[in-house]
């Protein structure tokens, strides 16, 4: 196909004949045209050139250059009886001469013989002239530019013998404006600039360099080194691989198809998102600073692990727990004869697995305690599992030496069945009887933590951006999501851009173990951070980095990640499981929808929940959150049938109002047990609950006063139902369960009363309970008999 549309009209002016004559010899080989203005093809201009070339022959070539001297061809119009040429216009003269010259004029030879001749071959001799250089072009260059034919139209390659002129109409108009001198200069040029074009069209053909990714399609293939698909696809089934263009094929095979077509390869390495924007260069010697050590308490539930950590920081925690059991993950820096310890606080009771294998992958040295009077456990010998997994040093502490049941040398031989052999015995472990309770042996213990970390040379860089652990997570209703973050390198700074799992935020605020504000934390110190857009994962790795738009970016891909990956776990079928997932089908469930005040206890709850299942029922937690219980939350159980389990967060108003209407089931717990306890009796077909928890009122505190024969008095105003003296209390802090007991006292003014309905003020104190703010809600209960 020709780059140029070239016009019936066009070819006769060129020609210097009317259209009518092109028109006769196209009709002799090909369809008449139906007009002077349409586009003739290649083969018809083929035709027309080597027709017009036969009939109108020039005895040489030399012709052409014998007139280039003759200047005085302008003046003269010998052309007037030329039917082409009737109107006085100066430069048609000019064009006459140069039909006069182009042999398709035989009847003209009379006018070619004197000064008009000196007219006429100036023309042609600039467009014979150009004629012959295009041709002997082609002609020197073919050998080395194999493929100069594609590079050009087929005007040009048809160029040769003098069949086909190129520009006719352009030049013609050149003509027209200019002298003859100006329009071989820029004759000239056009020619310059199509040789020049026509070079760097060949340079392109120089071989192209591929860069192929491990994986790439067909079509992507083909583009990148400018070929067809088709083209691809032919090299490929002519070495025996069978692609679509849409089909993946491997570096490989895309290498062997590349050089093959002529094409250079490299291999393309891609950088992820994750390698931009996270700092993972190695720490020199000189860089790495001593940090000090991260110790996790471990071993099972009731064995003096919080106890332990009490006495080490000489304060009270263990008071603060419901059924005196750990539920949350706790992190403490304490200072050690000048050396400062980093103390994580793991739960023992057999819910918290997950928990504990965070916590061992977190430290540096595992404590683990047994109870010298009740021996190993189950959960002691998860935690030596866990410890052993993650590399982990173990110390043993035998607790509660102070006890006179304490058998210390049958614990040493249970030890043993573990690998774990005291020194005393020839063994590694060290062995360290303590008495939480009374002191003994703890600073032995310490002692041993200290010189367990200077064998093991904990060190990190802290003048780099900080990368840790998330101890614990929780969403908070004033503040928002807030995590405990331990870090590990590098120094956490306020401002921060921190990515967590699926979290990404900026630092706003950052408090330590004590309570404090902090700036900054380096390595090995545990601090809790707002600013985080979600709740993380407890257990993600966290990492600073620079640029948030790029964070935000690697969130979304970890996301789609989660759910593609969900999605394939949800849609696998094998033969193996095909009869199973066949037979769910007759199988009852119990969905229920978990909310925990933590994101550790909701993970704990719904993995315990998940594995009481039997063979008539099977539970399945839908959903599991942090916060308290929402009007979403109730709607999704309405709509799946499912019962709502609260651990230490209760609904707010429009969420109980909507509970009450959907008529859906919420049962709330404090201690894990009683969650796991009742559902399991449940699905045996044992629950027989005799009573059952009514709440009759609730009050919200406007004021405190302190008095210190009694403690703090809170001043309330009774927003719904009723108060009465004998009722229990739930102290609620952003529908967060706080404190759960009895009133003490309950006044109107200075009276003494039984009741208080709503409207009314009233001032009461809580039995055993000081620590109540301005903004608190009370919410009152009474235990009622059910009728069976």
């Amino acid at each position: 196909m020709s780059f140029v549309k070239y016009r019936l009209k066009e070819v006769a002016a060129d020609f210097g004949v009317a259209p009518k004559v092109i028109a006769e010899i196209i009709s002799k080989f090909f369809e008449k045209p139906k007009s002077n203005t349409q586009v003739l093809t290649d083969e018809e201009l083929n035709v027309v050139f080597d027709y017009m070339t036969q009939h109108n022959q020039i005895a040489s070539l030399e012709q052409v250059f014998a007139v280039k001297p003759a200047p005085k061809a302008e003046p003269p119009k010998v052309e007037a009886p030329k039917a082409e040429a009737p109107k006085a216009q100066q430069p048609k003269p000019q064009q006459s001469a140069q039909q006069s010259q182009n042999p398709s004029r035989p009847q003209s030879g009379a006018q070619n013989a004197q000064s008009p001749k000196a007219e006429k071959p100036k023309e042609p001799e600039r467009k014979r002239e150009r004629r012959v250089v295009d041709t002997s072009a082609v002609q020197v260059n073919a050998g080395r530019f194999a493929d100069v034919d594609n590079l050009v139209s087929e005007k040009v390659q048809n160029y040769q013998g003098g069949k086909q002129r190129i520009g006719g109409k352009k030049g013609q108009q050149g003509n027209k404006q200019q002298s003859g001198k100006f329009k071989g200069n820029k004759s000239r040029n056009e020619e310059q600039e199509k040789m020049r074009r026509l070079q760097m069209e060949v340079a392109r053909k120089a071989p192209v360099t591929v860069k192929i990714p491990d994986e790439i399609t067909v079509g992507e293939l083909a583009s990148r080194m400018k070929k067809t698909a088709g083209e691809v696809i032919k090299c490929l089934m002519k070495n025996g691989v069978m692609a679509a263009i849409n089909q993946v094929i491997d570096f490989d095979t895309a290498e062997f198809v590349a050089t093959e077509m002529g094409c250079k390869v490299e291999k393309e390495v891609t950088v992820t998102i994750e390698e931009q924007i996270i700092d993972d260069h190695v720490d020199t010697a000189e860089e790495l600073q001593t940090r000090a050590p991260v110790v996790v308490v471990m071993g099972h539930v009731d064995h003096g692990k919080t106890s332990l950590l009490d006495a080490i920081r000489k304060t009270s925690v263990t008071a603060g727990e419901a059924g005196g059991i750990t539920q949350h993950i706790g992190a403490y820096t304490v200072d050690v004869n000048g050396n400062m310890v980093t103390f994580l606080d793991t739960p023992g009771h057999a819910a918290f697995t997950s928990m504990r294998a965070r916590g061992a992958k977190s430290t540096d040295i595992a404590i683990l305690v047994v109870a010298a009077d009740d021996g190993i456990m189950p959960q002691t010998v998860e935690s030596i599992n866990h410890a052993k997994a993650a590399n982990v040093p173990i110390i043993v502490a035998i607790n509660k030496m102070d006890k006179p049941t304490a058998n210390p040398d049958k614990i040493k031989e249970q030890l043993t069945k573990y690998d774990l052999i005291p020194e005393e015995w020839g063994g590694e472990t060290v062995i360290c009887p303590i008495s939480a309770k009374t002191g003994m042996g703890l600073d032995n213990l310490l002692e041993m933590v200290i010189l367990t970390a200077e064998v093991l040379e904990l060190k990190a860089n802290p003048n780099r951006r900080a990368k840790g652990t998330v101890i614990e997570a929780r969403l908070d209703k004033a503040r928002g999501p807030v995590a405990t973050l331990l870090v590990q390198n590098g120094t956490l700074k306020q401002g921060d851009i921190v990515i967590a799992g699926t979290s990404v935020g900026r630092v706003r605020v950052m408090t330590n173990d004590k309570g404090r504000t902090v700036k900054t934390a380096g390595p090995s110190v545990p601090v809790e951070i707002t600013g985080l857009a979600d709740v993380p994962t407890p257990g993600d790795e966290f990492n600073v980095v620079t640029d948030e738009r790029m964070a935000r970016e690697l969130v979304e891909q970890r996301r789609q990640a989660q759910k593609d990956a969900l999605a394939k776990l949800n849609q696998k079928v094998t033969l193996d499981n095909l009869f199973a997932k066949m037979q769910e089908g007759e199988m009852k469930e119990l969905p229920l929808i978990v909310k925990a005040d933590v994101q550790g206890s909701a993970e704990a709850l719904k993995s315990s929940l998940e594995k009481i299942s039997n063979e008539e029922v099977r539970v399945r937690v839908i959903h599991a959150g942090v916060g308290a219980i929402n009007e979403s939350d109730i709607l999704l159980a309405s709509t799946a049938g499912a019962i709502v389990v609260g651990f230490n967060v209760r609904p707010d108003a429009a969420a109980a109002a909507s509970a009450h209407r959907a008529n859906v089931d919420m049962r709330f717990y404090r201690v894990i047990y009683d969650a796991i306890d009742e559902i399991e009796a449940a699905m045996k077909g044992m629950l027989a609950p005799k009573f059952e928890e009514a709440v009759i009122g609730h009050a919200e505190v406007r004021m405190t006063y302190k008095v210190s024969a009694i403690g703090t008095i809170a001043g309330c105003m009774v927003k719904d139902g009723k108060v009465t003296r004998d009722s229990q209390v739930r102290i609620l802090r952003d529908n967060i369960v706080i404190h759960e007991g009895e009133i003490g006292s309950l006044q109107r003014f200075k009276d003494a009363v039984k009741e208080v309905t709503a409207g009314y003020e009233c001032g009461m104190s809580v039995v055993k309970y000081n620590d109540i703010k301005e903004g608190d809600i009370f919410e009152f209960f009474v235990m009622q008999e059910v009728k069976q």
